[in-house]
């Protein structure tokens, strides 16, 4: 297997999630809006702010995530690279899976790094357990961005197709949701929580790759 198609499709990836939408800036004030919206709407108890705010930036996270996906694919296809791609007898699944870390890197980085400021406002303690947080987080965000990119891939030849990528991608978002908000509490299964988080971001990374790649084959016949 060749690594330039790679290279060079996890490079125009990288060109395309700048391109059009601020990069990783439109993610970040999504998900500082939705952050920042929820204490005015649920009051400034500290306890109650503490107790839902691993699960509200979670579900901020995965909203977030869906906003630049639509700009993976369907460039590709509009302007007939995805064919070039297809015969360069690189396997489609490689292909799909640069550009989708590649986005994950532009924006959905930015987004767990931003995560520990955002925490402090839900009054979480300032340790060295937000950072171990915001690993959590940007280890969910790609199990968010894989799972996205199948919604991407499948409507890449529908115009305006971001909805649809919503009604595709929030269902395979739910489990890493949950394990990721359960490994920030102290309920039971906490502990363990951690390791599902990383099992569903592994099974995310194994099986959604050759999932965008049949559906990419598809949008090129």
């Amino acid at each position: 297997m060749r690594p330039a198609p790679i290279l060079s499709a996890f490079r125009q990836a990288l060109g395309e999630a700048w391109a059009g939408g601020a990069g990783a800036l439109l993610p970040l004030g999504f998900f500082a809006g939705a952050a920042v919206l929820v204490p005015l709407g649920i009051g400034t108890d500290p306890q109650t702010l503490r107790a839902v705010g691993p699960g509200i930036l979670w579900v901020a996270l995965a909203l977030s995530s869906l906003v630049t996906l639509e700009r993976v694919f369907q460039a590709d296809t509009e302007d007939g690279a995805l064919d070039l791609w297809l015969q360069t007898g690189v396997p489609a699944s490689a292909v799909a899976a640069a550009k989708t870390f590649a986005h994950w890197l532009a924006a959905g980085l930015p987004l767990a790094l931003l995560s520990p400021l955002l925490a402090l406002m839900f009054q979480a303690e300032a340790s060295a357990s937000l950072l171990r947080n915001a690993a959590l987080y940007g280890l969910g965000g790609l199990a968010f961005y894989f799972w996205g990119g199948v919604g991407a891939a499948l409507s890449a030849t529908v115009r305006r197709g971001g909805l649809l990528i919503s009604l595709i991608a929030l269902p395979l978002y739910v489990p890493t949701a949950i394990f990721g908000a359960l490994s920030m509490t102290q309920g039971p299964g906490s502990e363990s929580a951690p390791l599902f988080l990383a099992a569903s971001t592994l099974f995310a990374l194994a099986v959604a790759p050759f999932a965008m790649a049949a559906a990419l084959r598809l949008a090129a016949d």
